[in-house]
């Protein structure tokens, strides 16, 4: 990719000539993946700069209990592993900022990113770390029991349910696999399904059908979630819209969103590659995208795992990769 050269003066006409910063390295959002780019990245003296986003810490933030972390033997909530990740950051000299990048050109060289609609950051490199947001259904409820028994990751939360009953809501690859992952811990699962089929692939399907823990409720859709403080039950609504509606109660334990992920990618899709969701393209077995200085890492280019280790993961090598894209210009 050719870059046009970056003239200084062409910028935000209310940008105030004086708010500009050059750095070396800047990394977008912060999370497992964006506080590791900034461990790796200060102790290879790149003096990174963190823009942490509207969710400092990314999604774990909602997340009450991870016990699948490495290093923490008696696990950690979200929140305090987030702190923890922060400050090891910043012990390195990581400049960790709040605020939310609004614009990005990354046509020139060194690339301009804009944060706040007025800030100006030149940058050598830039990771993002962006992250991806769970799709939920959106009712009251949900929203009331998030983290007191509603989850998006199967993955992540399923071990807190093992011997009890739960409900995953989907009908696609992603609720099967999650569906087929719980009944091996759970005692009872429930697969809420829309529609009068499952979407997932035939693989899935068959791997449903001979799961006996699994009752799949087709063309049900979910009115309400009740607990005491935790949810306990699901209200559904069976044929909704029909003559023969009739309202359903399920006593579950645990309430598994699995309808998807949106990449935080929007704002960045005019000059990166992405797949048809959205996920940022990057080079095998690399961070690198199609714009030479520009990484990305963690759940942002990762459509399969989605987890905080392996988001920790790629944003190690996001900085190594950062790292060695100086050195070459040198």
């Amino acid at each position: 990719m050719e870059f046009k050269s970056m003239n200084l003066k062409d910028t935000n006409p209310s940008t105030p000539e004086g708010d500009m910063e050059n750095v070396k390295c800047l990394i977008v959002g912060s999370g497992p993946a964006g506080y590791t780019a900034a461990i790796y990245a200060a102790r290879a003296n790149l003096n990174p700069v963190l823009i942490e986003g509207l969710q400092p810490g990314g999604q774990l933030t909602t997340t009450t209990e991870v016990d699948n972390f490495p290093g923490y033997a008696d696990g950690v909530t979200g929140p305090v592993m987030m702190a923890d990740l922060k400050k090891q950051a910043e012990r390195f000299g990581t400049d960790c900022r709040w605020g939310l990048v609004t614009e990005v050109d990354f046509s020139t060289y060194p690339h301009k990113v804009i944060v706040d609609g007025k800030k100006i950051i030149m940058a050598e490199t830039v990771i993002l770390a962006t992250g991806a947001t769970a799709k939920y259904l959106g009712f009251p409820t949900e929203e009331k029991y998030m983290g007191s028994g509603v989850s998006a990751c199967a993955t992540c939360d399923g071990f807190f349910y093992r011997g009890l009953d739960v409900a995953v809501v989907g009908g696609g690859d992603t609720a099967a696999e999650e569906a087929t992952y719980l009944a091996g811990l759970c005692k009872k699962v429930y697969l809420i399904v829309r529609k009068d089929y499952l979407r997932a692939s035939k693989a899935m399907q068959d791997r449903v059908a001979r799961t006996e823990n699994i009752e799949v409720l087709y063309e049900h859709n979910t009115k309400e979630l009740y607990g005491d403080g935790v949810v306990q039950g699901a209200k559904l609504i069976k044929r909704m819209g029909e003559a023969d509606e009739t309202e359903v109660d399920i006593k579950i334990d645990g309430y598994f969103v699995a309808i998807g992920h949106t990449p935080n990618s929007k704002i960045f899709s005019k000059y990166l590659k992405t797949d048809e969701q959205g996920y940022v393209l990057t080079e095998p077995d690399s961070t690198k995208t199609n714009v030479p200085g520009v990484f990305a890492a963690g759940d942002l280019k990762d459509p399969h795992y989605r987890q905080a280790i392996t988001s920790a993961g790629s944003g190690c090598m996001a900085a190594m990769d950062a790292e060695r894209f100086l050195s070459e210009r040198e």
